[in-house]
């Protein structure tokens, strides 16, 4: 895809029919009371089903159907992807980004667009996710809208394995609770941003290869006891300690943890 002046592009269902493309976006990560999305797809050029839907708005036919809907960075490269359903055209005004564009506002439902997530898609999108410690400030459902955002990214990353035996540093310090782990831990192996599972069941899916490290590896924990104060309480997903699951299941792929 060649560099565009586009926040998004849309695709049908079946990912053959194009939809358009949209200059910005907002209301995505912001479900209404009844769990789906208004969407203002501003600078839109709608084309196929959209389209259609666009013209009949109010009626039964102003339902365009499902959809792809790609991010993109600042430069109209994909950086994420999120199906979404019943895309439905409700309003349609003249844009002020261009003569032959409008600004279309879209209801749709897409479960998997976690409010937190907003904030680290602008940072993708604004080449600003370039440092670590990024996610310390933000609180449990944000450190949760992270790590989506950073597993739907890594789907579009070429991140090869490091060799086994490879010596990662994980910092400890603002480990708080197991979401903050998993923030902590993609940081460590894949970089700021980087992904590395975010629930047990994820990371033994990363430790069998092909999502940055292979295994067996070494893990030097700093500030390890700061945060195996945090993690020794029980868990309400789980209702074990999550330290005691992790340790598991780095026990299980030879994972060599060195508390620092």
């Amino acid at each position: 895809m060649g560099t565009i002046d586009a926040g998004c592009v849309l695709t049908g269902d079946d990912e053959d029919e194009a939809w358009g493309h949209a200059r910005r976006f907002s209301g995505l990560f912001t479900p209404l009371a009844d769990g789906s999305r208004r969407v203002e797809l501003a600078g839109c050029a709608p084309t196929g089903g959209l389209r259609a839907a666009t013209g009949h708005i109010g009626g039964r036919r102003a339902r365009a159907g499902n959809a792809h809907l790609v991010l993109l960075d600042a430069v109209g490269t994909p950086i994420g992807q999120y199906f979404v359903n019943d895309v439905t055209a409700e309003a349609v005004k003249p844009s002020i980004h261009g003569a032959h564009l409008v600004d279309l506002t879209v209801r749709l439902w897409c479960q998997d667009a976690y409010a937190g997530a907003a904030w680290p898609w602008h940072l993708r999108r604004t080449g600003q996710l370039d440092r670590p410690g990024l996610w310390h400030r933000l609180d449990r459902a944000g450190r949760h809208g992270w790590l989506s955002a950073a597993l739907i990214h890594h789907g579009f990353r070429s991140v090869p394995d490091r060799p086994p035996d490879t010596v990662y540093r994980l910092d400890g310090r603002h480990i708080t609770d197991v979401d903050g782990f998993h923030c902590a831990l993609g940081e460590a192996v894949n970089g700021p941003g980087g992904y590395f599972g975010w629930n047990p069941d994820a990371l033994e899916d990363c430790l069998l290869g092909h999502w940055g490290a292979q295994a067996p590896f070494a893990l030097r924990w700093h500030a390890f006891a700061a945060a195996r104060s945090h993690l020794v309480r029980l868990d309400d997903r789980s209702g074990r300690p999550p330290l005691e699951v992790i340790e598991e299941v780095f026990r299980d792929h030879r994972i060599d943890v060195i508390a620092c």
